[in-house]
């Protein structure tokens, strides 16, 4: 069984420091910094391809180095990628601190490609190529979003990771009413089980929400609760673990797993993840191990 990932897929400079820098003027020494691939769609479509999984990965490049750079190490890896040129290559610096902490620097993103009422000139092929997948996948954008109808139309099931959401933010609402399955952090919640049941009034099946260190919950549509520790594991770097983490449950979900089968086979996968410096340790041979 095939996945389709639809999202962003960028080149990232990560900097370790030992804490995040306070809002005044002032010099900071990085411990050490490195490039890398980034974005959570790169993420997902990077750990379903590790596994075994036929994945595809729609995302937006420039035609550029760095464009082809991002491109050619995902097919390096097994991912399959379908560009819709942008004028630029997202790109990010993200800061970090041994704790995990992160303040992401958005420094390129790519527009929608146009407004969401108006067809775009390849939606027809994309289309025809989310009909051919099992599983769609569309991740947090502005062209993702427009695309919400165009995957809807083909009645594949829409997997959906909200990250941060809060339970109010209305750039996620059209996300929430096309989901299958909802996954996302608990970063904007001091209630995670009351913002999953609120997330499942919209008709997904379950929802799924990451506690870091402390493992993840899930709801499913009878109001059943699971839990499950995360892999206890020397961590390097945390960029991607929640995508591993989306990525090993999504294709244990595929090979038949019901819901607490499928949290563990994401806590497994994400430790995986925790142990190298890239999106997945498949890029250390290409990028450089920790």
């Amino acid at each position: 069984m095939s996945v389709l990932v639809h999202g962003p897929a960028s080149w990232n400079r990560l900097v370790l420091l030992d804490r995040l820098p306070a809002p005044v003027p002032h010099t900071v020494f990085a411990d050490r910094s490195w490039e890398t691939v980034g974005g959570t769609s790169a993420g997902k479509a990077l750990g379903l391809a590790a596994l075994g999984r036929r994945t595809v990965l729609c995302t937006q490049l420039a035609n550029d180095d760095v464009g082809d750079r991002v491109r050619g190490l995902l097919e390096h890896v097994g991912v399959r990628v379908r560009v819709t040129p942008s004028e630029v290559t997202e790109r990010h610096l993200n800061l970090m601190t041994p704790r995990g902490e992160r303040l992401s620097i958005f420094l390129e993103q790519p527009p929608a490609s146009r407004d969401g009422s108006v067809p775009g000139p390849g939606d027809t092929s994309l289309s025809e190529a989310m009909a051919a997948a099992d599983v769609l996948v569309l991740d947090l954008s502005p062209e993702s979003r427009r695309l919400l109808p165009v995957a809807r139309a083909t009645g594949r099931p829409i997997w959906v990771d909200l990250h941060d959401y809060d339970g109010r933010a209305a750039f996620h609402q059209p996300f929430l009413e096309a989901a299958d399955a909802i996954f996302l952090n608990d970063d904007a919640t001091d209630d995670p089980f009351g913002l999953l049941r609120a997330c499942l009034r919209f008709g997904a099946s379950f929802a799924v929400c990451t506690l870091g260190a402390d493992g993840a919950i899930a709801l499913d549509a009878s109001g059943r609760r699971h839990r499950v520790p995360a892999v206890p594991v020397p961590v390097v770097d945390t960029n991607g673990a929640g995508d591993a983490f989306f990525a090993g449950a999504l294709h244990a979900h595929l090979d038949g797993a019901d819901l607490p089968q499928m949290l563990a086979a994401g806590a497994a996968h994400a430790s995986g993840v925790l142990g190298s410096r890239h999106l997945h340790p498949a890029l250390d041979a290409l990028l450089g191990a920790p």
